[in-house]
């Protein structure tokens, strides 16, 4: 059973980028167009901040995978979409990313093709997870395949329009006015870069360099500051911030005074102050202050030229809305049953749910009288945000007994 949230979900396999960028024989490294095709679409989910798309693998599919500009190479998490690979061609790997715990087992292949409607990549750098170790399909509430990222985006401009849920790629010879307010970007180790300002309360106006980040749902991590860890205010609360590919992973959340990014300014936001050494030591990328994540990136529609070093950002109808946190201190996850169950994964020391009687593992039945079953992870997420003081009622299995739990949301930070 795993945590849910997606908050550091994220893989940070700088390690593994450079193991298979160094140990397979790259044979394409792009995406290309069938035909005389220049532009190309697809429809995509948009579940916690992250953009599910439709991706075939071999021929086969399609698969949900996450769209995601913090991944390198192609991750893929469920094995069984795999299973005719050459098993002589793969090579085994260790890896080491985020959270408390021991390395992982992987392997790297050059032995798949993938698709995104109408493109196609042959020999992708692939890793393959031996275990769904992160447990993605739990916290999205849809079963997720893996992960894909700078090789698609690489390859083309690609327009991700999070207000009309739809994907656009095209040629960049294909001269189309993108628009927008341009944001240079720096690729660095296959991931974008940016500068942002921030007004932080105890430290005042600093520039941080970010990792552009849409697969991370949270506002903003901040980790690192002149290669120490980032101080953490003194109004901040402890936190659970998710679960990484080696384990849980815990923190602290605060609210910064302002985030400046180019000539957008965002007040109040939440950021996350992860563990230096669950997070930090293993990122391997102490040049950096930490991550811009899709709380904020999912409130434009952004067009990405990786190739020219920009991003246009375009504000979209969810620009304004507010900056919220979860108000229980519990974290969710299911498990693909049908109907689906919910289970409590971890609960912060000192929350209204922790001061409820609410345990780990807990199964989830009913919220405000609401069977689980006609809901969705969403939908349980926005509940907890849904306003300061305000009460559920809970209905939990736990070892057989029923028990009914009542708690008020606060507003902790």
């Amino acid at each position: 059973m795993r945590a849910a949230k997606f908050f550091f979900l994220k893989i940070i396999l700088l390690s593994a980028v450079f193991q298979i960028c160094s140990a397979v024989k790259i044979l394409g490294q792009e995406f290309h167009f069938s035909g005389n095709r220049k532009k190309g679409a697809v429809s995509f989910a948009l579940i916690k901040n992250l953009v599910v798309i439709p991706v075939y693998i071999n021929g086969k599919g399609p698969y949900n995978f996450i769209l995601d500009t913090g991944v390198g190479p192609m991750i893929i998490t469920d094995t069984s979409i795999v299973k005719g690979l050459d098993q002589t061609k793969l090579r085994p790997i260790k890896i080491t990313g985020l959270g408390k715990g021991a390395e992982i087992d992987a392997l790297l292949s050059n032995e798949i093709n993938a698709s995104v409607g109408r493109a196609g990549i042959s020999y992708i750098p692939a890793a393959i997870l031996k275990e769904d170790v992160l447990g993605l399909s739990n916290y999205v509430g849809t079963r997720i395949s893996g992960l894909l990222g700078y090789y698609f985006f690489r390859s083309f401009i690609v327009k991700i329009n999070y207000s009309g849920r739809r994907v656009v790629f095209f040629l960049r010879g294909d001269k189309r006015k993108i628009k927008g307010e341009i944001i240079p970007i720096q690729i660095i180790n296959n991931k974008p870069y940016v500068n942002v300002d921030l007004d932080i309360p105890g430290l005042g106006n600093l520039s941080a360099k970010m990792v552009i980040d849409n697969g991370a749902s949270h506002a903003l991590s901040l980790e690192t500051l002149n290669e120490k860890p980032f101080p953490v205010p003194a109004d901040a609360i402890s936190a659970n911030l998710g679960i990484g590919l080696n384990g849980p992973i815990s923190g602290n959340l605060s609210r910064v005074t302002s985030v400046r990014l180019g000539n957008f300014k965002f007040k109040n936001v939440i950021a996350s102050y992860p563990i230096y050494d669950d997070v930090t030591l293993k990122t391997y990328l102490l040049n950096r202050n930490g991550n811009l994540g899709a709380e904020i990136l999912s409130r434009f529609n952004i067009t990405f030229d990786y190739e020219s070093g920009f991003m246009y950002l375009k504000p979209n109808i969810t620009f304004k809305r507010p900056f919220d946190h979860d108000m229980a201190g519990i974290e969710i996850y299911s498990e693909e049953t049908k109907p689906r169950r919910f289970y409590v994964s971890r609960i912060e020391s000192g929350s209204p749910a922790d001061l409820a009687g609410i345990r780990e593992g807990d199964e989830i039945l009913t919220v405000n009288f609401t069977k689980t079953s006609s809901m969705d992870l969403d939908d349980l997420s926005k509940l907890l945000r849904s306003g300061d003081g305000k009460i559920v009622f809970f209905s939990l299995n736990r070892s057989g007994e029923l028990l009914i739990k009542m708690i008020k949301l606060k507003k902790r930070i």
